[in-house]
């Protein structure tokens, strides 16, 4: 059977400090595998070669690659997180939103009581919803 996880690539060995936010700001998230470059590595020794962990239960991969590309995260793909309260999605909007860009303020949209969408600090893009 075959399996799918969202990847993300991290540039300027950003992922670690990337998952940190993450896993301080969602519940049941952690690592629960990580490989890292070493001395004799392509990437800057330390960085994540390549690491497993979840977000709220989902599993999600990510790298920081040590080739740089001309591009990096875009608003076409995002994470979607459903939240059960306003107050829980808006203390996750503005730990995100901070240092990043706010690409949708919180508000009522028609599809939703209360969405905003956001690029973090690292260029990763969420939409944030209030399920109720």
């Amino acid at each position: 059977m075959a399996t799918v996880k969202p990847f993300l690539m991290f540039q300027d060995g950003n992922a670690q400090a990337a998952l940190d936010l993450y896993f301080a700001t969602f519940p049941d998230s952690g690592m629960l595998q990580v490989e890292r470059y070493t001395q004799d590595g392509l990437g800057l020794a330390g960085t994540i070669k390549v690491a497993v962990f979840t977000l709220c239960g989902r599993e999600f991969m990510c790298s920081d690659s040590p080739v740089k590309h001309n591009f990096s995260f875009t608003p076409s793909s995002s994470i979607f997180v459903e939240f059960d309260s306003v107050a829980e999605l808006e203390h996750v909007f503005g730990i995100l939103s901070k240092d990043g860009g706010v690409l949708m303020p919180l508000d009522n949209y028609g599809f939703s009581q209360r969405f905003g969408w956001i690029n973090d600090r690292f260029g990763v893009s969420w939409q944030l919803n209030y399920a109720g």
